[in-house]
């Protein structure tokens, strides 16, 4: 378990060894003339500069030998001066996540996401307030970056606003059910949905006693880490299947802010 206090942030040495594209010392050979090259690394050193170092980074996998190198990637930083602390112990690390690729083909993209301490879970913020936030490569300066996340955490009360929400609604077993099943085609199609059968019991029994309670915010947090660490059985053609956790990066953000995106309607 991670220090509440404070987080180890990743060495460059370390960020080499499990992302290196995030050094790529040029771009692609099939981006325009046009271009300009901002390695990733040089992202980290203005992030780190703001207090902001990293904790994760991964890439995709690169579907061509031209992209090799140069394909998209994601860096989580983590502030240790920017926590959310709950009343009921619950504490939240908002954290900034930065895609970018080397191939011409994305712009620098920030997104606000949420690191909670207890279950040591990353979430996705998704409202309309917490749109990603793009720089392009051209033209980019330190002064715009400070700009750009100071921005975003000037907007970290209106997280606070919403988890106190979440916490605050209790969803009777009807309205669990209901909010697990919707939450599970943010991971499945309705063909796929159609075709499977899961115990959704199973999908809202918590893991551990801190998520044990009937609000909103327990239950969207127990449902989420089921459907991103596929901690649950479905059974498919007769057989009994053991889920997977999804570990593409992109697929991860994209579940994670559509199951925000549904928590928040249960708000409304």
């Amino acid at each position: 378990m991670l220090d509440l206090e404070k987080s180890e942030f990743l060495s460059k040495e370390e960020l080499r060894e499990i992302c290196p594209v995030i050094f790529a010392e040029k771009a692609s050979n099939e981006v325009s003339k046009h271009y300009t090259h901002i390695p990733t690394s040089k992202v980290i050193d203005d992030m780190a500069t703001l207090g902001w170092g990293v904790v994760d980074a991964k890439s995709v996998k690169a579907r061509k030998n031209s992209t090799k190198g140069y394909q998209k990637h994601l860096v989580v930083f983590r502030n240790n001066d920017v926590v959310i602390n709950g009343e009921d112990g619950d504490t939240v690390f908002p954290q900034v996540l930065l895609t970018n690729s080397h191939d011409g083909k994305n712009a620098f993209t920030f997104t606000a996401g949420l690191f909670r301490m207890v279950c040591e879970n990353g979430l996705v913020i998704s409202t309309t307030q917490f749109e990603d936030v793009k720089m392009r490569h051209m033209g980019y300066t330190f002064e715009e970056l400070q700009v750009k996340i100071k921005g975003m955490v000037e907007k970290l009360p209106l997280t606070v606003e919403s988890m106190n929400k979440m916490k605050n609604i209790e969803l009777n077993e009807e309205k669990a059910v209901e909010f697990a099943k919707k939450a599970l085609t943010t991971r499945f199609n309705e063909k796929e949905m159609k075709r499977i059968k899961i115990d959704i019991k199973d999908i809202l029994t918590p893991v551990r006693v801190e998520d044990s309670g009937k609000d909103l915010w327990s239950i969207f947090n127990v449902v989420q880490e089921k459907v991103i660490d596929g901690d649950f059985t479905y059974i498919a053609g007769g057989k009994v299947r053991k889920a997977r956790q999804i570990k593409n990066f992109r697929q991860d953000q994209k579940v994670n802010q559509e199951l925000f995106e549904l928590a928040l309607e249960y708000t409304a």
